[in-house]
């Protein structure tokens, strides 16, 4: 595969989410413990991955999952207030799995057991930083319009290296 294959681009290094066929780029958050592609680390894998599967199809925004299933509670101040230690995974869900044998799929390295997410959250949650356990945090409404414009099988690939811009069509005014 080449990069010019993926339909989702993740930057680590300037914390984004680039649609390359889309002309679209989003800032995100990665994993705060760095980058990696270990078991329990709480790093963020690199490499290929795709969307194998996706959650919150007609939700509202700010809809609560666990465990990838809605709980039907609405993001709030006071549901935080109520919860202050859980990780909020709002809105949608993009389940990563790995396509990398031995790097980021299977045994100790797999991206899918790890439950690695692009997924919503609270949007007082800073963006552009590293903070997530491992997932790609996104703003709710930004994930939303990624989960409608991706389909399952999206190819994608995430790089601990800056992506340049002027990889892309230099025809485009959006990089």
């Amino acid at each position: 595969m080449q990069i010019e294959d993926a339909d989702i681009l993740i930057d680590l290094a300037q914390q984004s989410l680039i649609l390359p066929r889309h002309h679209k780029q989003y800032s995100i958050s990665s994993g705060k413990n760095g980058i990696g592609e270990t078991e329990n680390s709480g790093k963020t894998p690199r490499g290929w991955h795709k969307i194998a599967q996706k959650f919150g199809t007609n939700q509202v925004e700010n809809s609560v999952f666990i465990a990838r299933q809605a709980t039907g509670e609405i993001y709030s101040p006071e549901l935080a207030a109520q919860y202050p230690n859980r990780d909020w995974i709002l809105s949608r869900i993009l389940w990563l799995q790995g396509l990398e044998q031995g790097f980021n799929l299977g045994q100790g390295v797999d991206t899918f057991a790890r439950y690695i997410y692009i997924h919503g959250t609270p949007d007082d949650e800073p963006m552009g930083i590293a903070l997530s356990h491992g997932c790609i945090r996104m703003r709710n409404q930004d994930v939303i319009e990624l989960y409608d414009l991706i389909a399952e099988d999206a190819l994608v690939y995430i790089s601990e290296h800056a992506i340049e811009s002027n990889f892309f069509n230099q025809s485009t005014d959006f990089f």
